[in-house]
C-alpha cells in the first residue's frame, strides 16, 4: 500500500518531467530492422535477409498502415483509457496495487506510454523480478514528458513497431509476417486479439494465449468460438517460415546482404528472376517421376556482365546450384573447336572422324562412346560439334593437346580446374572435369562477345573488370555459326528441339558421366542463359537428356527475354571469309562455309589408308600398360595398331615383328619398351615407348 501512495503521490506532485526526451522522428531514424533489403536493378525489393541474430524486426511500419482491428485489439487488452490518460492511469494505478496485497501473482498497470518508455530507456526495462520503485517512479516522469511532447498517434505507432509479441519477433510487421504470413494492414479480428494477447506475456504456453485469447473475443462481442481461436492460436504458433513465399533471390542475398537496416540494389532484373524461379520449379515438377529434383538458372547480360537473374535452387534447400561445382559433360566441347580453328589446326569443314576409338592413358584404356551409342563414320567439324559427337571431340583434344585445351579452358575463366591438365586426361573434351553455372555460363559470354573475357557481377557498375581478348575474333564468330546452326544439330537432336528459336542464339546441351548433370548453355545477340539440372545429393537422373531435362527451361527463359527485344547474327568480323564447299564422296551437301582467310579449301576429300602420315596409334608414346593377374600370362596379348603403315613393318627393341598392314598380338613383358614403325631401308618413320607392369606378386613366387 506503501507502494502505491508513493507512485500516486509522485505522478500528482508537479515535480520536473524527466529533461532528454527523443522526438519520434530519433526514435524512427534509430530503428534498425534486422533484415537487410535486397532491391533488383530499379530499386524494387526483392526479398530481406536477416542479418541481426538478436531480434526479429522487419521495417518501421506506419500506423496508417496497420489493421485497425489490431489497433483496437491492443488498446482493450493493454490501455482501454489510452486516448484520456496522460500517460499515466491512476485508476487503474490504484485498482493493480489492491489486487496485488491479496494476490500471489503481482499485477501490472503499465500505460501503453509507459511501456514505450521503458522501450525507449534500458534503464527502465524490467527485471526478472519486475521493476524497482525507482524504475517505476522514473518510468512514470518519462511517460509524462513523452506525453507531453508527442501526439497519441506517435506514441501507439512507436510502441506498435517496438513492442515484443512471440519469441524473437519484435514489431508488428515481424509479428504479422511470422505469424500470420500477411501485412500488418491484413490482419483480421482473429489475428489481432491473438497478438494482442502476446503482448503481456510473448512466451506464455499455448493454453495461456488461448484463453486469453478468448477473453479477448469476448470482450469484443466477437462471433467466433472458442474452438476455432484456439486453432488458429496453434496454427500462428508452429508457423516455422517468416517470409518464406518471398524469397526469389536468397543465394543472393546471403552474398550481399552483411549489415541490418541497409537496402543493397543488386543488377538482378526483378521480374525476370520471378519468372525464371517459376519456370525451374514447373519444369522440376514435370521431371519429378525421373529422378530429378534441382535445378539453377543464370542470365547475364553480354555487354556489362551484369547478372540478370539468379536461381540457386527451385526454392527452400541452401545449396547453391550455380555456385556448386558438376561435371560439364559437352558443354566444353565448344572451347575445343574453337581452339583448333584459332590454330589452323582444322576448319569448320575439316572432315573427322567418328568411328569407335581406344586410347592408353597412365590409369588405362579410355574409349568414349557418342551419345546415342551410334557413330556417324566420317563427318564435318561443323557436325560433330553441333550434334555433340564424342569421338571427333577426343581426337580433336589429341590433336591440339591437352595442356593446350587445358590452358584455353583456363583463360575463359573456369578457375575450378585445380589438377594438372595429364589428370583429366582426354577425357576433359568431355567434360570429365567439374565447373559452376556460373563460370561456365560467363565462358560462353566470351563467344557471344567473340572472344573477349571480363568478369560477371551482382553489383551494377562492377561487371566487365578484368577486360581482356582471350580467343581470336574469326575463330570465335565461326563456333557461334556452327553452334546456331540448326541443320547441323539435326544429325544428333532432329530438327524439332527446345535449342531452336525463333531468333538467333546459339545453343549446346551437356550430359555428364551416369546422367548426373544436365546442361543447356546458350546466347543470343544480347543475353547469355545458363541451366543446369540434376540433383544435389548426386543421384543420377532417369532416362534425361540435355534437350528434355535443361533445354526447355533456356528456351521459356530466352523466349521471356526476347518478347520485345530482337536478336540477329554477329557481324563477320575482319580476317574471315565465306565459300562454297563440297565433299568427296559426298558425306555431307555442299554448303557454304566460313574460313579464317588461308585456311579455305573448296573441296574436303576423305584421304586412304594408303596416304595417311605413318603414324603409331596403339600403344600412345609414354603409356604404361599392366599385366591382369587374373588372366594365365600365356593368353595375355598386346595388339599394336598403325595408320599410314602400308608396305612398313613393326619392330619392338629392335626385334622385327613382321609387316605393320594389320595390327600385330604380342604377349607382353614386364619393363620398358620401344616401338617403331620402319619403312624398307630400314628408316624409323614414327616411334613410340611404352612401359609394362607386371603382376609383382606373381614374380615373387
Amino acid at each position: 500500500m506503501k507502494s502505491l501512495i508513493f507512485i500516486m503521490a509522485c505522478s500528482l506532485s508537479g515535480a520536473a518531467l524527466a529533461q532528454a526526451t527523443l522526438t519520434p522522428g530519433q526514435v524512427q531514424a534509430a530503428y534498425r530492422s534486422s533484415e537487410a533489403q535486397l532491391l533488383d536493378r530499379d530499386g524494387q525489393q526483392l526479398q530481406s535477409l536477416r542479418v541481426d541474430m538478436q531480434a526479429r524486426r522487419l521495417p518501421w511500419v506506419a500506423l496508417a498502415d496497420i489493421s485497425p482491428a489490431l489497433q483496437h485489439a491492443v488498446l482493450l487488452a493493454e490501455d482501454q483509457r489510452f486516448m484520456r490518460h496522460g500517460g499515466v492511469d491512476i485508476s487503474a494505478l490504484a485498482t493493480a496495487a489492491w489486487d496485488n496485497l491479496f494476490a500471489a501473482k503481482p499485477r501490472g498497470a503499465s500505460t501503453i506510454t509507459m511501456q514505450l518508455a521503458g522501450q525507449l530507456d534500458a534503464d527502465l526495462k524490467a527485471q526478472a523480478g519486475g521493476r524497482s520503485l525507482r524504475q517505476k517512479w522514473d518510468q512514470i516522469r518519462a511517460a509524462q514528458a513523452i506525453e507531453q511532447s508527442w501526439s497519441k498517434a506517435q506514441i501507439f505507432e512507436a510502441y506498435l513497431n517496438l513492442v515484443s509479441f512471440r519469441g524473437e519477433l519484435q514489431g508488428v510487421a515481424a509479428a504479422s509476417y511470422g505469424l500470420f504470413g500477411k501485412a500488418p494492414s491484413g490482419l483480421n479480428q482473429t489475428d489481432s486479439i491473438i497478438l494482442a494477447s502476446l503482448v503481456r506475456a510473448p512466451n506464455a504456453p499455448l493454453a495461456a494465449v488461448t484463453r486469453r485469447a478468448c477473453a479477448l473475443a469476448k470482450e469484443s462481442r466477437m462471433d467466433s468460438s472458442c474452438q476455432l481461436i484456439g486453432q488458429r492460436v496453434l496454427t500462428a504458433l508452429q508457423r516455422n517460415a517468416l517470409y518464406a513465399d518471398l524469397a526469389p533471390a536468397p543465394q543472393v542475398a546471403r552474398q550481399l546482404l552483411k549489415q541490418p537496416g541497409l537496402a543493397v540494389r543488386s543488377t538482378l532484373d526483378g521480374p525476370l528472376q520471378r519468372y525464371a524461379q517459376a519456370t525451374l520449379r514447373q519444369q522440376l515438377a514435370s521431371l519429378r517421376d525421373r529422378n530429378v529434383n534441382d535445378g539453377a538458372i543464370i542470365v547475364l547480360d553480354n555487354r556489362s556482365g551484369e547478372i540478370l537473374a539468379y536461381v540457386g535452387n527451385a526454392g527452400g534447400k541452401e545449396v547453391d546450384g550455380v555456385m556448386a561445382l558438376r561435371q560439364a559433360g559437352s558443354t566444353l566441347k565448344p572451347f575445343l573447336y574453337e581452339l583448333a580453328i584459332e590454330r589452323r589446326l582444322m576448319t569448320a569443314a575439316s572432315i573427322l572422324d567418328d568411328t569407335p576409338l581406344d586410347i592408353a592413358t597412365g590409369s588405362g584404356m579410355y574409349a568414349p562412346q557418342n551419345y546415342d551409342r551410334n557413330f556417324k563414320g566420317y563427318v564435318s567439324a561443323r557436325t560433330s560439334l553441333a550434334s555433340s559427337l564424342n569421338i571427333p571431340a577426343v581426337r580433336t583434344v589429341l590433336l591440339t593437346g591437352q595442356d593446350s585445351f587445358y590452358n584455353r579452358l583456363k583463360d575463359v575463366g573456369l578457375s575450378s580446374l585445380t589438377e594438372p591438365a595429364e589428370y583429366y586426361g582426354p577425357s576433359l573434351a568431355l567434360g570429365a572435369s567439374e565447373v559452376s553455372l556460373l563460370e561456365l555460363a560467363n565462358a560462353y559470354r566470351v563467344l557471344a562477345n567473340g572472344g573477349q573475357f571480363s568478369a560477371a557481377s551482382l553489383q551494377p557498375g562492377q561487371g566487365g573488370g578484368g577486360a581482356r581478348r582471350v580467343m581470336d575474333a574469326g575463330a570465335a564468330f565461326i563456333v557461334s555459326d556452327i553452334l546456331a546452326d540448326r541443320a547441323a544439330r539435326s544429325v544428333t537432336f532432329g530438327l524439332r528441339n527446345e535449342l531452336g528459336t525463333n531468333f538467333w542464339s546459339a545453343v549446346k546441351t551437356g550430359t555428364s558421366k551416369d546422367m548426373r548433370d544436365n546442361w543447356c548453355v546458350g546466347y543470343s545477340q544480347r543475353y547469355t542463359v545458363g541451366v543446369w539440372v540434376g540433383n544435389f545429393d548426386g543421384q543420377p537422373m532417369w532416362d534425361v537428356s540435355g534437350v528434355t531435362g535443361a533445354a526447355p527451361v533456356w528456351r521459356d527463359v530466352m523466349d521471356y527475354l526476347h518478347k520485345n527485344v530482337a536478336s540477329h547474327a554477329p557481324p563477320p568480323p575482319k580476317g574471315l571469309m565465306q565459300q562454297m564447299v563440297t565433299y568427296q564422296p559426298a558425306l555431307e551437301a555442299p554448303r557454304r562455309e566460313w574460313f579464317i582467310a588461308g585456311t579455305e579449301s573448296a573441296v574436303f576429300a576423305v584421304v586412304g589408308d594408303a596416304h595417311r602420315v605413318p603414324a603409331i596409334v596403339y600403344p600412345a608414346d609414354d603409356s604404361i600398360l599392366a599385366i591382369d593377374p587374373d588372366i594365365p600370362q600365356g593368353l595375355q596379348r598386346v595388339f599394336f595398331q598403325a595408320q599410314g603403315s602400308q608396305g612398313l613393318r613393326w619392330v619392338l627393341d629392335g626385334v622385327d615383328l613382321g609387316p605393320a598392314d594389320d595390327s600385330v598380338s604380342w604377349r607382353p613383358a614386364p619393363g620398358k619398351h620401344v616401338l617403331a614403325l620402319v619403312d624398307g631401308a630400314g628408316k624409323t618413320l614414327a616411334q613410340a615407348g611404352f612401359q609394362v607392369r607386371g603382376n609383382a606378386l606373381a614374380q615373387l613366387k
